[in-house]
């Protein structure tokens, strides 16, 4: 069971090097219409989800985290200046910033851009599922994605929640304990629940869920 809240400040770069290796590839080889399938996240393509993932990144390695850099505003302006951008430039972005951010958020004892390379993985998901690739919240990164969701989830404030993992026969404890309220209670696969966590579609997913809705377990807001 997951229950350390001890910070690992290298374990955001482990998973964004990870992805980096896992996902750059793929991007690589992708047909350049592909791009323009719509994500879970409303309003964006694929483009313009890696778009807003290399800005957001190269921020963090640029040190440019003004006030409000990551709120929905700042974030729609980051996508637009890209819009003409070739889809090779958006990429190399993208890797660089999978590169080079992992040491910058390291360096920040508070923690408070951990979050974000968790947010990175998600959306290499949200791409993914865009493609019709499997597996789009799961694979080889997921042991180093679920400790940081633990550690995001106990952050963010959400109620406690022991988890059963069916498909990897194994269990996590995220969130904070509830005075007066017993922990809530999954069953399901990993997958399903990152979807829960970061507010994706639940279509065709299977799970038990008691004691808390998924609209409180959720990290994104």
């Amino acid at each position: 069971m997951c229950t350390d809240d001890t910070r690992d400040p290298w374990l955001p770069d482990r998973l964004l090097r990870t992805e980096r290796d896992l996902l750059m590839p793929l991007l690589r080889r992708t047909p350049e219409a592909a791009y323009a399938n719509r994500t879970a996240c409303p309003g964006w393509t694929a483009r313009q989800v890696l778009a807003h993932c290399g800005a957001a990144l190269v921020r963090i390695v640029e040190d440019r985290l003004e006030e409000g850099v990551f709120l929905p505003e700042a974030n729609a302006c980051d996508v637009a200046e890209r819009e003409d951008w070739p889809i090779g430039r958006v990429l190399d972005e993208l890797e660089r910033g999978l590169t080079e951010a992992g040491p910058v958020i390291a360096a920040r004892e508070d923690g408070r851009l951990d979050a974000v390379a968790l947010g990175e993985w998600v959306h290499a998901g949200d791409v993914r599922e865009a493609f019709g690739e499997p597996g789009a919240y799961c694979g080889a990164a997921l042991d180093l994605a679920l400790p940081l969701l633990s550690v995001t989830s106990r952050r963010r404030e959400t109620p406690r929640l022991v988890g059963v993992l069916a498909d990897r026969g194994t269990e996590v404890d995220l969130g904070n304990a509830v005075e007066g309220r017993d922990p809530a209670r999954f069953h399901g696969d990993a997958a399903t629940l990152i979807r829960i966590y970061s507010g994706r579609p639940l279509v065709r997913t299977r799970y038990e869920l008691t004691g808390a809705t998924e609209q409180e377990l959720l990290i994104y807001r």
